[in-house]
């Protein structure tokens, strides 16, 4: 007898979703599908609304990767107005860029998903949370609270506000740096790497607790898309887009960011609000990707800071040959990179340009089409803008780091299923692991979407005609 086994919503991510199993007859996993359940409308809302607006427009979008936003859109903006910003304001926008994917991977990583890596995957829903973490050890708790303040600190120094700053403006920043802000920014660096490395070290011992983990949380052959400087090493602000495949083979390499319509297409199921990218030469479904620190460290032939290299030299010993291709390991990539922003947020700040005045280029706009691209913590953010003569948007695309993974989530989830999901005796803990692989994507899905209030955790089993034999309740 066939059943549908819903979680809903997804606990302890960015926003809100579902996740339906479809059992078979004999409780086996016949499908599995992760369903944004909220519209996002910011596409068009936008249409109609100056130019020069879009970068405070969009940064509502989501309130945990606001900068992400600004920045890619106000270089969609630049684009418009065919300026290069001053190179101090470029560094400028790179520190508080960093400074959003430490704070950011830092929330992913200590409050989101370390209550399963210290408490089980099998623990008590009421303890398997921050306070389950502050609970078990302390320190670990609040050097997650620490690295994520120093994140948001220097958000807070540089753009006025830690939340949906407005400091980054077309054409570069809107103010210079002080010297005063510099010292007070340079002052928090050796604390928070040594808080990094501290992490990093500590989480490399919990790597071989979960070798079964690694083994079935998204190990799907996929492709890895991201941005390489022009070296090929580590980039978060600017560059070039780089494809490689499953067996580690360069598909696409320094490629424009204007040209990313060549490579990524986007589809629509019925079963979800948030659209599904996918690489253009393939085809979809065939063209599936993967993007965010996983695929970054995949890509990236160094980081070319000396602890992150190091760094990245052990996260490629997690595997033979090729890209690492466990989502688990989506937990060691963050931590890398959270050691690489800190150490280049240091390199800059002490950069003798970084406290040159000119810092914003001026111009009306040149161009009817601006594309933006950047990556945000989660991975790529393309903002794509196209303008009238009176610089009105006339049209507005968003391909969000979190789309860009739906595809890898939607197969990933059906893979921990399969592995861990026994329909004829179900548990939580089985369910908390097809969650979990979710987290180890870190979705955004305010990003991706738009949702207001709160939702309890409701699964539930259900016969063949629909009437519900098993309930679980959490909230």
């Amino acid at each position: 007898m066939s059943r549908t086994v819903t979680i809903e919503p997804v606990t302890r991510i960015e926003g809100h979703a579902r996740i339906t199993l479809q059992l078979g007859d004999q409780g086996e996993v016949q499908d599995a599908c992760f369903h944004l359940t909220q519209f996002r409308g910011f596409e068009k809302f936008c249409e109609g609304r100056p130019y020069r607006e879009m970068p405070a427009l969009t940064a509502r979008t989501c309130g945990i990767c606001p900068v992400s936003h600004v920045l890619a859109s106000n270089k969609a903006c630049d684009y418009l107005l065919s300026v290069t910003i001053p190179p101090t304001a470029e560094k400028l926008r790179r520190i508080i860029n960093l400074a959003q994917i430490t704070q950011s991977h830092a929330l992913s990583f200590f409050h989101l998903s370390s209550p399963d890596l210290l408490l089980g995957w099998d623990s008590a829903p009421a303890s398997r949370n921050i306070f389950g973490v502050m609970r078990q050890d302390p320190a670990l708790a609040r050097d997650g609270i620490r690295l994520r303040q120093i994140g948001q600190t220097i958000i807070e120094t540089l753009g006025g506000k830690k939340i949906h700053p407005t400091w980054v403006v077309p054409g570069g920043v809107s103010e210079a740096l002080t010297l005063e802000k510099r010292e007070t920014m340079l002052k928090m660096m050796p604390e928070g790497l040594e808080i990094a490395k501290r992490t990093y070290a500590f989480f490399k011992t919990l790597v071989p607790k979960f070798k079964d983990e690694a083994s079935n949380f998204g190990t799907q052959d996929t492709m890895f898309l991201s941005l390489v400087s022009p070296e090929g090493n580590l980039e978060h602000y600017d560059g070039f887009l780089r494809i490689k495949d499953a067996r580690g083979h360069i598909v696409e390499d320094m490629v424009p960011t204007w040209e990313y319509e060549r490579l990524v297409g986007e589809a629509v199921e019925d079963f979800s609000y948030m659209k599904f990218p996918y690489y253009k030469p393939i085809g979809y479904p065939q063209g599936i990707y993967r993007v965010g620190p996983l695929a970054r460290l995949n890509n990236a032939d160094s980081c070319g800071t000396p602890y992150a290299d190091v760094a990245l030299a052990e996260f490629h010993m997690l595997q033979e040959s090729g890209p690492i291709a466990s989502s688990f390991h989506y937990h060691y990539a963050r931590l890398v990179e959270i050691i690489y922003a800190i150490e280049m947020m240091e390199r800059l700040l002490k950069d003798p340009d970084i406290l040159d005045r000119r810092v914003r280029a001026r111009a009306r706009s040149n161009r009817d089409e601006g594309i933006g691209v950047s990556e945000a913590p989660r991975g790529t953010l393309m903002h794509h803008y196209k303008i009238d003569d009176d610089g009105l948007v006339t049209s507005v695309n968003l391909i969000i780091a979190t789309g860009h993974n739906n595809l890898a989530m939607n197969a990933a989830i059906r893979q921990v299923a399969d592995a861990y999901v026994d329909g004829n005796n179900l548990q939580e803990g089985m369910l908390n692991r097809v969650e979990a692989v979710i987290r180890c994507y870190d979705p955004c899905l305010s990003c991706a979407s738009h949702a207001f209030g709160e939702m309890p955790l409701v699964i539930e089993i259900k016969d063949a005609t629909g009437q519900v034999v098993n309930r679980l309740r959490r909230g």
